[in-house]
């Protein structure tokens, strides 16, 4: 009977407990009513409460107290309306005037250009014996190589014609220049006599002459003369060693040409190919048909010139020989050299056979002299020309001009001689490589295929009218309102 007063005791104290938690309850939810049966467990571990939640109502309210709102942000005030009006800077690349990115764009691009072109000029200076001797070769070649093809389709072996070949055109080459110093030799006593002469009569020719030239402003002009190679005689001298310098060079531009041109008959198409590895692969195309007819006009062009100074040659030298000049096949002979140096070597091979006539014969022979060669030169540049040159190796005058300065400037009379032909090769190239390039530009466009068709626009209008809508398919009514 003990026990049951304590029982009663805990259930008495429980159920206090009980209720003082529902109130509890009832105070955080208000307006909500819990049973018993409807109290969770509490959570193992309280969830954190988010700054944001409502804050409980107060006792005696039933309305929840709204969260406090964030602080505003600083706000700058607008400048007053009397501070002026400061524009935004542009951007720098877009204030430069389009043309003047433009120039720029050029500008840079040629300055690298010129330099590359300043780098090879040093270089070609440098190796200047080279290069004019392995150029020589190739006019050379392109003069001889016809003939080894011609054997060699009649049957002889490749070697054998290259030697063949090789050989005769070198002797005739040498025998012509034998010929000359020969003549100029053997005639060199009798030369000097009518120079002696010449002066003489052209002395007295002056003193009558409408001129009033007077003996003693001849006598002063001979001792000025006499004088200059007196107190020059140091600067002659070195001259003349530098004259035995310049021949040991041109005997070893002579040998490396002949070499160049025995390799170059013989193994030219192999030299060819092994060219052609160094190209990219992109422009090796390209290039192996540019070769070809590079190579056409360069033959052309020298054959023509021979032709054509073969005839100067000819016919100025009968002109010399009916007209009693002395020297006629040497100067003859000089004129066909230096008719492969366009303009130039023409004016001065006449000029030099005007000369000669001027001081062995007299003024008159001199005069009719100048006019053979003037009559020559007009019918070479007119008929000739034209005619054995043709379309292959056209290049127009302007181009020549210049260039037979610039390579004069850069190369003296060897630099004019290959000027021209190095413009007529580099105008085939170009030519060939612009026709390349757009042949294949439109093969490529042929190989991509037509072109989708643009969608076209239909305005409402055209629906309205009956149009079909843009993106409906074919025979596809439109639709009606």
């Amino acid at each position: 009977m003990s026990r049951l007063p304590r029982l009663v005791g805990g259930v008495g104290a429980g159920l206090s407990r009980l209720a003082d938690r529902l109130e509890a309850r009832k105070g955080e939810d208000p307006g909500t009513a819990e049973t018993p049966d409807a109290v969770s467990p509490p959570p193992s571990r309280p969830e954190p409460v988010p700054a944001a939640a409502p804050v409980p109502a107060a006792a005696g309210t039933g309305a929840a107290v709204p969260p406090p709102t964030a602080a505003p942000a600083e706000h700058v005030p607008p400048p007053p309306g009397y501070a002026p009006a400061v524009a935004a800077r542009p951007d720098p690349v877009a204030t430069v005037p389009w043309g003047v990115r433009v120039a720029a764009e050029v500008a840079w691009r040629l300055l690298i250009l010129a330099g590359t072109l300043w780098v090879l000029m040093r270089v070609i200076s440098a190796v200047q014996l080279v290069v004019l001797a392995f150029t020589a070769a190739l006019l050379i070649t392109a003069l001889l190589q016809p003939t080894v093809a011609l054997l060699k389709r009649r049957g002889v072996p490749r070697g054998l014609a290259t030697a063949m070949t090789f050989i005769s055109g070198f002797v005739v080459m040498g025998l012509v220049g034998w010929f000359v110093v020969w003549q100029v030799t053997e005639n060199l006593d009798d030369l000097s006599k009518q120079v002696q002469q010449g002066i003489k009569d052209l002395k007295h020719w002056l003193l009558n002459s409408p001129f009033h030239v007077t003996e003693d402003q001849i006598n002063n002009i001979a001792d000025n003369l006499s004088q200059a190679i007196g107190t020059n005689t140091k600067d002659i001298t070195s001259a003349g060693i530098e004259g035995v310098q310049v021949i040991i060079e041109v005997l070893t531009g002579i040998l490396l040409a002949m070499f160049s041109t025995l390799f170059l008959l013989y193994d030219g198409p192999k030299i060819w190919e092994w060219l052609l590895k160094l190209f990219p692969a992109a422009a090796r195309e390209g290039v192996a048909g540019a070769g070809p007819r590079a190579w056409a006009t360069l033959t052309a062009y020298v054959r023509g010139t021979v032709i054509v100074a073969l005839i100067d040659a000819i016919f100025i030298g009968i002109g010399l020989f009916f007209l009693d000049v002395p020297l006629a096949v040497p100067l003859a002979v000089f004129i066909f050299l230096f008719a492969f140096i366009p303009l130039v070597g023409a004016v001065v091979s006449g000029a030099l056979a005007v000369v000669v006539a001027l001081v062995t014969r007299d003024v008159f022979t001199a005069m009719m002299v100048l006019v053979v060669v003037l009559a020559v030169q007009q019918i070479e540049g007119h008929v000739l020309q034209p005619f054995i040159l043709g379309r292959a190796v056209r290049v127009h005058p302007l181009a020549v001009v210049l260039s037979v300065a610039a390579g004069s400037l850069v190369a003296g009379i060897g630099g004019a001689v290959v000027a021209v032909p190095l413009a007529a090769v580099t105008n085939t190239v170009v030519g060939y490589l612009r026709a390349h390039a757009k042949e294949n530009a439109l093969r490529a466009a042929a190989a991509d295929g037509p072109r989708p068709e643009e969608p076209v626009a239909v305005t409402a209008e055209a629906v309205a009218a009956g149009a079909p809508p843009p993106g409906a398919p074919p025979g596809e009514e439109p639709p009606r309102s």
